[in-house]
């Protein structure tokens, strides 16, 4: 794919050095001409800086935009005739202090993006984990992949970004469409409130698939017959 990348920082630099790696091109776009060279000079490979419009340009299958929230609505806004037809990644978080949710109430940053650009298919994706997650490779903890919700409302569009997920060495899971992408992002502000916060395992809160919805018929199947032997 030819992938641009609005943004500079730590999420640029994550995924897109794993897309490079997996063969894609990819375009780092930045306001600052010396942080783009610079960030596309240490991921090497097919990255080439530019500017923000000349990234969504060049971005003919993706474009993620790994701003802070409130800068991708007034970039892409700006590059709407760019980004026109294309796919848009959201890794967001509209996160502020005190773990607050800054959309509460409200659209969620993705839905505000895609308000921005109503001619792109937005994408809600990789916003569940630090930046140093996304640079392992790849992220697997306990020999099992990391599980990478994605929402968005475009066949295509999710397609390939379950292709660019599973790129990074994750596995995609469907979340929905976009209009669940503000349960995303208020789940990165109670896994951060927990994680950084308080120093719990966010992971702990959650059972196993199995008691997901209860114990399974089989496991009630088998306390009873436990139960049944030790009664009288």
């Amino acid at each position: 794919m030819r992938i641009g990348v609005l943004g500079t920082g730590n999420m640029a630099d994550a995924l897109a050095t794993h897309w490079v790696r997996a063969g894609h091109q990819v375009t780092i776009g930045g306001r600052n001409a010396h942080k783009a060279e610079r960030l596309a000079t240490r991921i090497g490979g097919s990255a080439k800086p530019a500017s923000l419009r000349t990234a969504a340009e060049d971005g003919q299958e993706v474009v993620l935009a790994a701003l802070p929230f409130g800068a991708g609505v007034d970039v892409a806004r700006d590059l709407h005739a760019a980004l026109e037809g294309k796919v848009v990644l959201d890794c967001s978080n509209p996160v502020g202090p005190g773990f607050r949710l800054l959309t509460d109430g409200g659209p969620s940053a993705a839905q505000q993006l895609a308000s921005a650009v109503p001619g792109a298919h937005v994408v809600k994706a990789f916003n569940l984990c630090h930046e140093d997650v996304w640079r392992m490779r790849p992220p697997v903890f306990g020999g099992r992949p990391l599980a990478v919700p994605v929402c968005g409302d475009d066949e295509t569009a999710l397609a390939r970004v379950r292709e660019l997920v599973r790129d990074v060495g994750c596995e995609p899971v469907a979340g929905g469409g976009l209009e669940r992408a503000g349960l995303l992002e208020a789940t990165a502000a109670l896994f951060i409130a927990l994680w950084v916060g308080e120093g719990v395992d966010a992971q702990a809160i959650a059972p196993p698939l199995a008691y997901a919805a209860g114990p399974s018929h089989q496991e009630r199947g088998e306390t009873s017959t436990v139960r049944g032997r030790r009664e009288p």
